[in-house]
């Protein structure tokens, strides 16, 4: 059991403690304590990073360490370049139905993402296969779905998408970096809009919402792609979160304030 989340269950306990202490007090104390103690949960949403270490991930630590509550991946100018793109990967499960939120800052020539419903890449060390919310320092594609190792680009910023089952007259393939039986169902953001939407060299907010089949990705809190995954042979359910240093020049990416919520 990881520290994050024996220190959940801390909290649980704590908050039974405080309940129990303060039964004498009045309806308003009462109220008080309730809405504290929603807070301190962020009403379901759980800590992914420790303060201080990677303890509860699992990665390169080359590439990967925590440095006051801001977890920092980093190609260091000089270095030896990386042969294929490393992942830290979270060992707090296998979600499927989820909420994750967290903060972002990335470096001009950065390129990142935040893997879900992912699969372990077993010919390469830490790397994953699956959902990808991406994120690149120039931010062409910083929201989009891209599906690492598999489908690639789903839907790319501003589309929503669905993804039919293959069919023999359509299977679907990787084609031009994008999988080629997408259909576009509506345009989420104009171009306008997405240039905005994000504030580059500056910290930035990503939530990914996954249910069911659609799969959601927001940036500061405005839709940017979502997918309507009904491909039965490829989509996935359920799997691994992790966090990318993509190959390429020298860059730095920093999450902060990274939280989940299960759905079911």
């Amino acid at each position: 059991m990881n520290k994050m989340i024996k220190y959940g269950y801390l909290t649980v306990a704590a908050s039974f403690l405080l309940v129990s202490c303060n039964a004498g007090n009045t309806k308003e104390s009462q109220s008080q304590n309730v809405a504290a103690d929603s807070a301190m949960n962020g009403e379901g949403f759980i800590a992914m990073l420790d303060p201080n270490t990677l303890t509860g991930w699992e990665g390169d630590s080359s590439y990967w360490h925590m440095d006051s509550g801001v977890l920092v991946g980093e190609i260091k100018e000089g270095a030896e370049p990386l042969k294929s793109n490393t992942f830290l990967i979270w060992k707090g499960g296998e979600p499927g139905d989820f909420v994750l939120k967290s903060q972002f800052r990335i470096s001009e020539n950065g390129n990142s993402g935040i893997n879900y419903r992912s699969e372990r890449f077993t010919e390469l060390p830490y790397a994953l296969k699956g959902y990808q919310a991406d994120i690149d320092g120039k931010h062409q594609y910083t929201g989009q779905n891209y599906e690492e190792r598999n489908r690639t680009t789903l839907a790319y910023r501003g589309q929503q998408t669905e993804i039919p089952n293959p069919t023999a007259s359509m299977p679907g393939e990787s084609k031009g970096n994008a999988w080629s039986s997408l259909i576009v169902l509506d345009t989420l953001a104009t171009a306008a809009e997405l240039a905005d939407v994000v504030k580059a060299g500056d910290w930035n907010e990503i939530e990914i919402v996954a249910k069911d089949n659609k799969l959601s990705h927001y940036i500061n809190g405005k839709l940017i792609s979502e997918v309507l995954d009904n491909d039965q042979v490829n989509r996935k359910e359920k799997g691994l979160i992790g966090v990318q240093v993509h190959v390429g020049p020298p860059m730095k990416i920093e999450y902060k304030d990274m939280q989940i919520k299960m759905l079911k």
